[in-house]
């Protein structure tokens, strides 16, 4: 048998479900003891001791994989879909094969970004929140139908967000460098960033995090917006320079911000972002329905134990 540490927060909530399966394939699973990620430190002194590893958002670099290697680690999958935390570089030199399980769950992380286009536009937030309090509220939102949506990122998750944001009468304009045309998406208006964002009611990220787009929603870009812009972020936090955010919805420029993932997370308990009653807040969860986990791990599992063994096999 070998050992596996699983670091990934869904798959251990249904941790469970699937040490058979794992057994099934040679593989016996660990429990990390974690809330997000674990740090470096934590990380190079628990992988040693494993042959595999199932990694979430936690910090896979250089100096952890050398610390694994230096030990028994042989091989690694990232769970889900971002690779910005792990140094592919580093396993490259070090020989140790790794892969992500790409197009597992873009249904489900888009399914949370439309839920959070439709909280802003109603407030719904607020409704909830005032009638727990034992209120009544009936503030004024906004019509879907005839506004306009910018979404960054068309990849999985963002073409399945366009799609479901022209259902509700939304005009879509997406941003994607990496995309040429509409991607057989009818309908659907193409631009460069950041043109053309005045013509945007909200602004959808979906992307993935990469050194050239970080920040790439700052000072500058938000004074292009339309005044009372909603912003939605399921992708990666560092995509939005939160300073600037904070400084947006103090303003006014930013009417709302729904974020499910953060610059630093878990949020921090004295982060500003905490004092702005017009926003919905996630944990990074846009991707953990029951379905998409099982998906994923069965992907992982099965991944890493091809990993093992043709390292077993090679050895």
């Amino acid at each position: 048998m070998k050992d596996v540490l699983v670091t990934c927060p869904p798959m251990l909530g249904q941790f469970d479900r699937f040490v058979d399966l794992a057994a099934s394939k040679g593989l016996r699973l660990h429990r990390a003891q974690v809330t997000q990620t674990l740090s470096e430190d934590e990380l190079c002194a628990l992988l040693p001791g494993y042959d595999g590893w199932i990694i979430g958002d936690d910090p896979a670099t250089r100096r952890v994989f050398e610390a694994g290697r230096g030990g028994r680690l042989q091989a690694a999958v990232k769970w889900g879909i971002g690779v910005d935390n792990v140094d592919f570089d580093a396993c490259k030199d070090l020989g140790l094969p790794i892969i992500n399980t790409p197009g597992m769950f873009g249904a489900e992380v888009a399914d949370i970004a439309v839920a959070y286009v439709i909280g802003l536009a109603r407030a719904l937030f607020v409704i909830d929140r005032g009638v727990r309090a034992g209120g009544w509220p009936k503030p004024a939102g906004i019509s879907l139908g005839g506004r306009c949506a910018g979404v960054v990122g068309m990849g999985d998750i963002g073409r399945n967000a366009i799609t479901r944001l022209q259902a509700l009468g939304l005009r879509v304009i997406a941003y994607d460098p990496g995309i040429n045309g509409d991607g057989g998406i009818k309908g659907l208006e193409r631009a460069a960033w950041p043109e053309r964002l005045e013509e945007c009611d909200f602004l959808v990220f979906t992307c993935a995090l990469t050194p050239r787009n970080r920040h790439m929603l700052g000072a500058e870009t938000l004074a292009r917006c339309m005044p009372g812009v909603r912003v939605v972020n399921v992708a990666r936090g560092p995509l939005i320079d939160e300073a600037a955010l904070i400084a947006a919805l103090q303003s006014g420029q930013v009417h709302s911000a729904a974020l499910d993932v953060f610059e630093d997370e878990p949020l921090p308990a004295d982060s500003p972002l905490r004092g702005f009653d017009n926003c919905i807040f996630g944990s990074h969860n846009g991707s953990n329905t029951v379905d998409a986990v099982i998906r994923a791990s069965h992907q992982a599992i099965e991944r890493l134990a091809g990993f093992l063994s043709e390292g077993a096999m090679g050895g």
